[in-house]
Order: C-alpha cells, then sequence, then structure tokens
C-alpha cells in the first residue's frame, strides 16, 4: 500500500464512520437557535478536538495493544465487529437523532462563552460517541499499523488524512443550513444508509484480512487483499 492509497482509504474510512453530513441535522438541532458565528465556534471546538483525540490514539494505540497483549490481529477482527454493528444500525435507522438533545435558544452571552457552554454538553454523547466511537478508534488503530511499514510517509498520510476528515466534518457544520435545504431529510437518510452500507464492507474486509493474519490457507491472498495485484 502506498502513502496515497493509505491517505485515501483511511480518509474514506474515517468519513463513513463519523458521518458529517449524515450528522448534519443533529448538529442542527444542538445548535437550534444560535447565531452563526456561535455555530462555527462549536464546530471548530468539536473538530479540532475529534482530531486531537484520534491523533491520541493513532500513536498510542499499538503501544496499548501490546501492553495489554491483544494482538493485532484480533483486534481487527474485534474492530470489524464493531464497525459493521455500526454500519448495520447507519443502513436500516436514522440512528443519529437518538443523540440529539433540547436544543439551547439564544446566545446573550457572545459567540465564545456559547461554544464553549455548548461544547461542554456535546462532548457526551455527540463528539462521544457519535462521531468518534470505538468503531473510529478501532480504525486509527489499524491504520497506524498499515503506516508503519511505510515509515515517517506512512505517518504524515496518515495525519493528513485525519485533519482533512477533521476539516471536511467542520465544513459540513458551518453548511448545517445549505445542506439541510439542498438534501432534505430523504437525502439525508440515503447518504447515511449508503455510508452505512460501505461501512458494513469495510468491516468484512477487516475481518477477512484478521482471520487471514491468524489462520493458513482459511482465507486466499486475493480475498485478503483484492487489488493488491493492480498497483
Amino acid at each position: 500500500m502506498s502513502a496515497t492509497d493509505l491517505f485515501v482509504n483511511f480518509f474514506v474510512a474515517l468519513f463513513a464512520l463519523i458521518d458529517p453530513i449524515g450528522n448534519v441535522p443533529v448538529f442542527a438541532a444542538a445548535t437550534a437557535g444560535a447565531l452563526a458565528a456561535g455555530r462555527r465556534m462549536v464546530a471548530l471546538y468539536i473538530c479540532v478536538f475529534a482530531f486531537l483525540f484520534l491523533a491520541f490514539f493513532y500513536f498510542t494505540g499499538l503501544t496499548l495493544l501490546e501492553f495489554f497483549g491483544i494482538s493485532l490481529a484480533a483486534f481487527r477482527i474485534a474492530g470489524g465487529v464493531i464497525l459493521f454493528l455500526l454500519g448495520l444500525d447507519m443502513a436500516r435507522d436514522d440512528f443519529t437523532a437518538k443523540f440529539a438533545d433540547a436544543a439551547e435558544i439564544g446566545e446573550k452571552e457572545g459567540a465564545a462563552a456559547y461554544a464553549r457552554r455548548r461544547f461542554e454538553r456535546l462532548v457526551v454523547p455527540f463528539a462521544m460517541p457519535l462521531l468518534i466511537g470505538p468503531g473510529a478508534i478501532s480504525t486509527v488503530v489499524i491504520y497506524a499499523s498499515e503506516a508503519k511499514a511505510l515509515g515517517w510517509v506512512g505517518d504524515a498520510a496518515a495525519v493528513a488524512a485525519l485533519f482533512a476528515v477533521s476539516f471536511a466534518t467542520m465544513v459540513c457544520f458551518w453548511l448545517t443550513p445549505v445542506i439541510s435545504r439542498l438534501l432534505g431529510r430523504i437525502g439525508m437518510t440515503i447518504i447515511v444508509r449508503v455510508l452505512g452500507l460501505i461501512l458494513c464492507a469495510m468491516a468484512v474486509q477487516f475481518i477477512i484480512v484478521g482471520v487471514a493474519d491468524t489462520t493458513r490457507g482459511l482465507i486466499t491472498p486475493a480475498a485478503a487483499a483484492p487489488y493488491a495485484a493492480d498497483r
């Protein structure tokens, strides 16, 4: 896997997991009544937190696995199961709606104060576990192992992917009014379910690779790395 492939695959996997477009309705409900400046600042706080939190697990995840005596193959399989369940939820139901809490109207204390107060309310359950759940953490740790083979170039590509996903999430939240009007509820539902299907497929691939790493001859190389021959 090249650094470019790592960046693209990592970005797509995390984008599908975080699902910023599908979470626009939740963000809109959580910041209803806020001025544009306050909404943008809340989005900035959430996305900076997401980037730093995921970067922490990217650089410490493999060490944590070694400390607990967990093999990477076992973590791939466990992560794949979690990803599959999340993807199944996304594909079947509008599961984001259950995380929307009552909106707080007004911004009397100013944009910065409002953003800090609202961010404290949204760290749980919006920032975690909706945006950054076990699936996202598992994905970061798995791709950290992939990047290790590429050295600092792989780390640079992975961190760039983390930043790109965080930035894309922030932009989606900034464009909440526009996206809501353009897509409508039906469009939002379609996007959430398509991303859920993609996530299920990625989860199955994680499980296949994990089983291939722990067995001999049970999984063919073509199934574990279906596009390796084309690169």
